[in-house]
Formats: structure tokens, C-alpha cells, sequence
């Protein structure tokens, strides 16, 4: 066995089928004859419903059900939605308002859904929307950041959903008075819209008497357990499933109101009932992501080491505390305090807080995209201020190698890391030394040239356990059933080539079965970068298991010591070397069909925290205030990689992600919480022209918290890229007096910040 597998870049299987217009997500999978579902929502960001008249709706052509908050609730449905309670910092819970899936009484923000509107036909639904007379009494709106304001939910009077603090405020605050240096920075992350390539979408219909919805979604179970909840079915008349998904972000984790609808329709009209998101539309109303600010602080002794660092977020979490999810407009808002000191912490063990809504378990990770792009500005920033070079301000900062397991101050425990060895290969990589002659170069054309460097460290997240079943066929395949669920990573791909690594059963003989509640009990889905490390960890037992059992049987068959080299069977005394199919063959013609199917769970011991460095160069032009992304280049640490191509692929994306936040994407609202930017006519996605050639190298250094040593790397482009880039902005732009740029930097922000900088005194002490 080879628990590491054996490290091969080999292209993705289901490429083939994608490319080919072979993919089957879900619209493509919806029943013939299935009725079409429409939203009726709401216009305005906060207001009273007087009154919504579904009759007229009714008696539009094609047009089977109009279903508001009263109807639904007259057929048994509870519509209040699942969300996360966050603790406040006194000890007390947090907001906890409910989110009808249908308005009920109140709208409260832009798109909200009223009621739904089924018909024969898509144009015959849109005919009956325009048809429905909404009456909306107009309440004040509630837009910016701060306490107070119009009220949104009497649960939250001042809107503040939660105030979160983890760390030791009052000894923070005494080593920053202390420090011989403070540094701090406001950094504003802007919001950005995730738009999958396939908007959201499902279906569903009557199976006797058990419903099945399919949904292109992050894992089928949680979606499961809410359809229990609220359509009070139980468990085992529930199916649910999920077909190839064109991309989730996380967005596709939480569950909508549409999926409720759509399912209580067909309930109420035992047809098949489908929705699909126009752009618009799921721009308007899919969970968004970022949308904070950070007032970030660090103190310094006179080495320059850090002696405390503390960060102040406020998240605009939209209109509703959600499970895992930002909304829109009118907004509650969370406040999150975090403060750590120890004064031999280097700034890699200082707290990373995940401040993107409400996912508790988070908070005592190292950094997501959030932390890491407020703590990396403050970085660069830092370095400047106090006069010193920013890598090395990094690197005396840095938890040596000879220390590791190391427990942080927040009470995590980081298993192994080499931060200087990666910093000191990207230093090589990125030419650093050719740095200057390069910015020399794009003077000479008129062009402001600078470097930006992003060093991150983030954590696996989500279910540490998975589970999964091995199960041969009588046709001599094998099914391999997984509790993760593949959004366009390449599972399908990475989890047979590690099965057939330890088994050496032929990758084309294995197939990838994945989001089906009734043939896979639970899983854990797809998040935080976790499927791979978890499912392989898993995937790994069961196959030891598998290849002892089948040894066994040999043994007792051959009456001979049978041993296993990866790919076949080695029989003492015995020229016949049988694989892993053939053994099974003859198990199952002896009657030992337990032999034919292998399953089990596991769980990590501990996550794994995947690191690296990011170097970007930008060229600034003083005339337009255009920025292009110059050279990019990006050293990981994930430990072992089963398929080095796949995880560039993921850096290559991650960072693409981070280019266009950081450039182009924001979601933006006017005063009256509409949402202005519902299409890419005036929501800006990066294409090819803006993305340099990415320069990805790996340093391993193996986990220890799994026996993979493995480290995920589904976030890491993302995380380092935003920093990396608006460092380089700085870094071009700082001679000319520019210090308070926030994303995204278009060229007309730059520009203007080039021609009316503010050059004041440094924040230093």
C-alpha cells in the first residue's frame, strides 16, 4: 500500500464529458412534462406587504399553483429557515431572527421571495408574475455599517446580529500600550458575488409516496435534514440528489428558499416541479461573499518582533442571520473583536478570525481570505512605516521549524511548517532579485511598477469524519461511494486515481458515486477544503482493509502466505499473482459475497494547515490608472499531493478569483438598497486579457494530522492572491504619496488617488 499514493499530474476524466456537452447537471436532468416555478419578490429593501393577489396569478393561462407564506403555512410547511447563533462577547447568544423562506408580513431586502408561481410553461410564469399586484408599504432602509438605525428584526433592535470576541482583550490591550511601535490600518474587503458557472437550480417530484428533490448543491444531507424540518416528512420519504454541479464557491453550501418551494409544490400537485435562477437573479439573491471592514493593529517591540495584535471586523451580514451565508440589503450587522498576545508569538501564530457571517467553528482557524488579506495589508504596511523590509519583517516573525507541534495562543495546534523555506524558494522564484531592474524597465515606458508579497496560512474546515463504500460489481467495475461532492475540483478524477493506487485496480474500471441520499447514509460535502484530505484518509482504511481481507482469503484458499505489492497478490511457492478483481471474482463465486463490499468512517485526528507564499508584480499607469498583473507567482506548502496538476489548477483558479476582487468585482448597492450591479453589464469578472502566466511551485512539508500528509488547497489561491495584489498596487503607487486605496482598484480609483493623494504623517509611534 502506499498511503501518499503515488503523486501523478494526470488530467481530469470527466473533462471529456464536460467539454463535449455531455454534462449532466441539473437542468439537464429534469423530468419530461415537469412544471416550470417563478418568483414573485420583492421590489423594495424593507417594507410592509399589504397585500399580494395570487388570484390574479390563478387565473392566468398554464398557470397550476400560486402558493404565498399563508398557502404554504395552510399545508402543513414551516418556514422559518436554519441559521447559526453566534455567542456574544458577554456570554449571551446572539440575534437569532427568523427567515421565513416565503415573506411573511415584512420584506427586507431586494429579491426576497414572496410567492411562488407554477405553470406549464417558463414565458406563461413570467406572464403571471407581471400579472400579480403586489401592494409593499415602503419602511426606512437600513444601509450603513453601524448600531442603530431602522430596526429590522425585533430580535436585533440595534441590528447588531452578534458580537463576537475570542483572545485576551484586556492583555492585548496592555502589551499594545507597552509596544515600542503601533502600527494599524483600516482595509476595507469589498463585495463580491460568486457566480458559478451554472446558477442555482433544482427539481423535484413525487416517488410514490417519498419526494425527491435533486439540487446542484455542496452535499445532499444537510439539504435532507431541512426538508425534514420543514415540510414535516420523515427522513426515510426524503431523497435527495445532486447531478454534476457547474461550480459552488460555497454559495451552493446553504440552502434557499427556492428548494422549499419547489419541493412543497410538488407535494401539493404530485407533478414534477423545476426551477433554474436566471443571472440576474442569482446575482440579486445568492449568498454574497466578503462585505467588511477590519481596523487592524499591531504592536512591535524595538526588534521589530510582534508583541500583540488586535482586529476589529465589522460584517455586514445582509438581511438575515442565515446559515453560513451573507445576504442583501437592508442589512444586520456582526461585530467581531479578537485580540492575542504572547510575547514570543510571531505573527503567524497572531489569531485569524473568519468573519464571513457565522460560521462558529471557524473562528479558531488560521486565516481565511478575510483575515488573511486584513493581517497582510497591515504587514506591508507595517514595514513601511517602521522602515524595514517587509520580507524581513516576515521571516523574524516566523515560528521556527525546531518548535513545531506548536499550540498558538487562540489553541490551535499547527502540526509541522517550514515558513522560511518557502519564503526564501519564492524569493528565488519570483526573481526578487531582478525585482529593481524590472521596475527600471517599466519607468522608462512611463509605467509605475511594484511588488507585492501575500505570505498566508489557512485550515481545512468542516466534518472532520467522512465515510465511504467500496463496492465491486459482477461486471468486474468497481462503485466507489463518497460523502463529499464534487463542484468542478476534479473528484471524480483524484479519488479513483488514490483508489486504484492502492489497490492497482484500473482508474477506467472505477466509478465515482457521490451526492445520493439513499445510496450514501451521510456525508460531510464539499467546503473548507476538505474532501480530498478527509475522503482519502478514509478511502485509505478501507482499502488496507479490503486488500487484508482478500490476503486472507487467499491464504485460506492457496494454503500459502499471500503478500501484496500495490498491483497483485504474490502467492508463496506459486507462479500466480492475481489482482485485486480476480480475487474478488473467485470470493464471489466461493459465496464469501461479504468480500465484494468494503465500508467504514474515519476521522481526522487533527486539521492540517496549508501555507505558502504569493508574489505579484503590477505595472500602474499614472494616466489611466489602468493596473496589469505583470508576473504572478505562488509557492504552496500543501504536504503530499496525490495530483500535482489538479491543485495547480485549484491555485490557478483561487488566484484568479483574487485578481478580480481585488481589480474589477464589487457588489454594490444604492441608498435605497437596490442592487445596482445584477449583471455582468455592470458587475466586472476578470477574462483571460487580465490574468498573467502563474508561476506554481510546491515545498512540501507533510502533515502529520493525517496519514496522507496531506493539507487541502481549495481556498489558498484565493487567500494569498488578495493581499499579494493590493501589496504590489501599494508598493507601485507609494512613492507617489498613495496610502488609502481599498478594493477594488479600478482605474478610476487609482487614477484618483493618484492625482489627489493624501500625504500625511505616518501612523507610526
Amino acid at each position: 500500500m502506499q498511503p501518499f499514493g503515488k503523486s501523478q499530474s494526470v488530467t481530469r476524466r470527466e473533462d471529456v464529458r464536460f467539454l463535449t456537452g455531455a454534462g449532466q447537471y441539473t437542468g439537464d436532468t429534469v423530468p419530461e412534462g415537469a412544471l416550470v416555478a417563478g418568483f414573485i419578490r420583492s421590489d423594495v429593501a424593507h417594507g410592509r406587504i399589504v397585500s399580494v393577489d395570487l388570484d390574479a396569478a390563478l387565473d392566468m393561462p398554464g398557470v397550476v399553483l400560486a402558493m404565498g407564506a399563508a398557502e404554504a403555512e395552510a399545508a402543513g410547511a414551516s418556514l422559518g429557515m436554519a441559521f447559526v447563533q453566534v455567542p456574544n462577547r458577554d456570554g449571551t447568544k446572539g440575534a437569532a431572527p427568523e427567515r421565513p423562506f416565503l415573506a411573511r408580513d415584512r420584506v427586507r431586502f431586494v429579491g426576497e421571495p414572496i410567492a411562488v408561481i407554477v405553470g406549464e410553461s417558463a414565458a406563461q410564469v413570467r406572464d403571471a408574475i407581471e400579472a400579480v399586484m403586489v401592494e409593499i408599504d415602503d419602511l426606512p432602509v437600513k444601509m450603513d455599517l453601524a448600531p442603530g438605525g431602522e430596526t429590522l428584526h425585533a430580535e436585533a433592535p440595534d441590528n447588531v446580529c452578534f458580537d463576537y470576541g475570542l483572545g485576551d482583550e484586556a492583555a492585548t490591550a496592555r502589551a499594545l500600550d507597552a509596544s515600542a511601535h503601533r502600527v494599524s490600518l483600516v482595509v476595507e474587503d469589498n463585495r463580491i458575488v460568486s457566480n458559478p458557472m451554472e446558477t442555482r437550480a433544482c427539481w423535484a417530484e413525487m416517488e410514490g409516496d417519498r419526494l425527491h428533490v435533486c439540487y446542484g448543491g455542496q452535499g445532499v444531507w444537510n439539504l435532507k435534514k431541512e426538508l425534514v424540518n420543514r415540510l414535516g416528512l420523515d427522513a426515510e420519504r426524503i431523497h435527495v440528489t445532486t447531478p454534476d454541479v457547474g461550480g459552488g464557491f460555497g454559495t451552493k453550501t446553504m440552502n434557499y428558499p427556492e428548494y422549499f418551494c419547489v419541493a412543497l409544490a410538488t407535494m401539493q400537485l404530485n407533478r414534477p416541479v423545476a426551477w433554474q435562477a436566471e443571472r440576474g437573479e442569482g446575482m440579486m439573491t445568492d449568498n454574497a461573499g466578503r462585505d467588511l471592514v477590519s481596523t487592524v493593529e499591531m504592536g512591535f517591540d524595538a526588534d521589530h518582533r510582534i508583541t500583540a495584535y488586535r482586529v476589529e471586523t465589522l460584517s455586514n451580514l445582509g438581511a438575515y442571520n442565515s446559515n453560513f451565508g451573507q445576504l442583501m440589503q437592508s442589512h444586520l450587522f456582526a461585530r467581531v473583536l479578537t485580540g492575542t498576545y504572547d510575547i514570543q508569538t510571531a505573527w503567524l501564530h497572531a489569531l485569524g478570525i473568519y468573519t464571513n457571517t457565522t460560521q462558529v467553528d471557524a473562528y479558531r482557524g488560521a486565516g481565511r481570505p478575510e483575515a488573511m488579506f486584513a493581517l497582510e495589508r497591515l504587514m506591508d504596511r507595517a514595514a513601511r512605516e517602521l522602515g524595514v523590509d517587509p520580507w524581513d519583517l516576515r521571516r523574524r516573525n516566523f515560528i521556527p521549524e525546531g518548535v513545531f507541534p506548536y499550540k498558538t495562543v487562540s489553541g490551535e495546534s499547527y502540526d509541522v511548517g517550514a515558513f522560511g523555506r518557502v519564503l526564501s524558494r519564492i524569493e528565488s522564484t519570483a526573481d526578487r532579485a531582478g525585482f529593481e531592474a524590472r521596475r527600471a524597465e517599466s519607468a522608462k515606458k512611463g509605467k509605475l511598477r511594484g511588488m507585492g508579497l501575500c505570505y498566508y496560512i489557512e485550515s481545512i474546515l468542516g466534518d472532520p469524519s467522512e465515510g465511504v463504500t467500496v463496492e465491486f460489481t459482477e461486471d468486474g467495475g468497481v462503485d466507489l461511494y463518497v460523502g463529499t461532492q464534487s463542484n468542478g475540483q476534479g473528484h471524480e478524477t483524484v479519488f479513483a486515481q488514490f483508489l486504484s493506487d492502492q489497490t492497482g485496480i484500473p482508474v477506467d474500471r472505477i466509478t465515482i458515486i457521490q451526492g445520493d441520499s439513499d445510496r450514501i447514509e451521510t456525508g460531510g460535502g464539499t467546503g473548507g477544503s476538505r474532501s480530498v484530505t478527509v475522503q482519502n484518509t478514509v478511502t485509505l482504511k478501507v482499502a488496507t482493509e479490503a486488500i487484508g481481507a482478500l490476503a486472507a482469503f487467499l491464504e485460506e484458499e492457496e494454503g500459502a502466505e499471500v503478500t501484496f505489492d500495490d498491483e497483485r497478490f504474490r502467492i508463496a511457492g506459486s507462479n500466480d499473482t492475481p489482482d485485486v478483481l480476480d480475487v474478488v471474482a473467485r470470493a464471489r463465486a466461493a459465496g464469501r459475497m461479504e468480500l465484494t463490499r468494503f465500508e467504514g468512517r474515519d476521522t481526522l485526528p487533527g486539521r492540517s494547515f496549508p501555507n505558502g507564499a504569493h508574489v505579484a508584480e503590477v505595472e500602474v499607469d499614472p494616466d489611466t490608472g489602468e493596473v496589469t498583473v505583470a508576473r504572478y507567482t505562488v509557492v504552496d506548502d500543501f504536504g503530499n499531493l496525490i495530483n500535482p496538476l489538479l491543485a495547480e489548477g485549484q491555485v490557478h483558479g483561487g488566484v484568479a478569483q483574487g485578481i478580480g476582487q481585488i481589480l474589477m468585482e464589487h457588489g454594490i448597492y444604492d441608498a435605497d438598497g437596490q442592487f445596482l450591479t445584477a449583471s455582468f453589464m455592470d458587475y466586472a469578472m476578470p477574462r483571460a486579457i487580465d490574468l498573467p502566466m502563474i508561476g506554481f511551485t510546491t515545498e512540501p512539508v507533510p502533515s502529520t494530522a493525517n496519514p496522507l500528509g496531506m493539507k487541502g488547497c481549495g481556498e489558498a489561491g484565493t487567500v494569498g492572491a488578495m493581499a499579494a495584489l493590493a501589496n504590489a498596487v501599494e508598493d507601485a503607487t507609494w512613492d507617489r504619496g498613495v496610502r488609502d486605496l481599498h478594493p477594488p482598484l479600478s482605474p478610476a480609483r487609482v487614477w484618483a488617488a493618484l492625482q489627489g493623494a493624501d500625504a500625511r504623517p505616518l501612523a507610526a509611534e
